[in-house]
């Protein structure tokens, strides 16, 4: 029986490329996705999870990446909350100020708040369903689906349209698939 320095390892080589794509769609940022997946095998691996498999532990580590990144974003809105009282004086500068219309698809992900990232990330890159993302992240189905209208719309308008199924049976199958 292997421990889990092994399945570490094994996930380490072998899905690495895919978890740091993954977290940096998460988060947008090249070293804070680096960041994310170190954090995210910290928290899989620091306690015993006795027969978990790579492919188990890769789910593990996608949950810990969103939640990790999640987390941080709380952080750091508390902190611009109190701030003030530490630095005066100073104020914080708009990262999204320079967003226009015509941006790309990262730099539109990053106007979106961090649970509407995730439920777009978790639907659109994982291809999971909208009840499969309830239970990723801990929501209530009604709440992911009010993230993703929500998020798409942002979207849409610094993107423009999204596409339509290109006929009635593939939007009845997603409406199936995403449990509407």
């Amino acid at each position: 029986m292997s421990d889990w320095r092994d399945t570490m390892t094994q996930l380490v080589r072998d899905r690495e490329r895919a978890l740091l794509g993954y977290a940096y769609l998460v988060c947008g940022d090249g070293v804070h996705a680096q960041d994310l997946v170190q954090d995210a095998l910290v928290r899989t691996f620091s306690r015993p999870r006795p027969g978990l498999t790579a492919l188990k532990a890769e789910a593990y580590v996608r949950r810990a990446i969103t939640s990790v990144y999640i987390d941080g974003y709380r952080r750091d809105q508390r902190w611009r909350r109190v701030q003030h009282l530490f630095r005066p004086g100073s104020e914080a500068i708009d990262p999204l100020a320079g967003v226009e219309a015509g941006a790309d698809v990262l730099e539109a992900l990053a106007t979106l708040a961090p649970r509407e990232r995730a439920c777009v990330v978790l639907r659109y890159f994982d291809d999971l369903t909208v009840p499969q993302i309830a239970q990723h992240l801990g929501l209530a189905p009604g709440s992911v689906k009010r993230y993703l209208h929500d998020a798409l719309g942002r979207l849409e308008v610094l993107l423009g349209p999204l596409e339509e199924p290109a006929d009635e049976d593939d939007a009845a199958a997603r409406r199936v698939r995403d449990g509407e």
